[in-house]
């Protein structure tokens, strides 16, 4: 069974920066697309990007473009979101998630994390 562990949420200011890290288990790691989402307070959760499961490709959601940064490390079975010139928008829980290919990961995701908070003050 796929696990995903999220780390690195917390407290930043706006224009800051903040890096979120999924670590997976229970399958390999190269056969999963992942991808990160994230809940806003009142809001529905937003797909924020995504990464197949070789890195070859990514997506992002046109409001975090050019800002964040999705990667993924095999040797350590870690995807990393690195979120720059935060905003108190990005405000959120941040989800990891995890499909067999890019599309599912984007729509319908089979696994989640349990969720990470940022929080972005002015």
């Amino acid at each position: 069974q796929v696990q995903l562990v999220e780390s690195g949420g917390g407290l930043a200011q706006a224009g800051g920066s903040l890096r979120l890290s999924c670590r997976t288990s229970g399958r390999t790691f190269s056969s999963l697309s992942m991808g990160w989402f994230r809940r806003a307070p009142g809001k529905e959760r937003e797909f924020v990007a995504a990464i197949s499961g070789r890195g070859e490709v990514t997506y992002y959601a046109d409001s975090v473009k050019g800002r964040f940064t999705i990667s993924r490390d095999g040797a350590k079975n870690t995807v990393s979101l690195q979120m720059n010139n935060l905003t108190p928008e990005d405000t959120a829980v941040y989800y990891c998630a995890a499909a067999s290919n890019p599309v599912l990961v984007r729509a319908i995701p089979s696994h989640w994390g349990q969720g990470t908070q940022v929080t972005v003050s002015s």
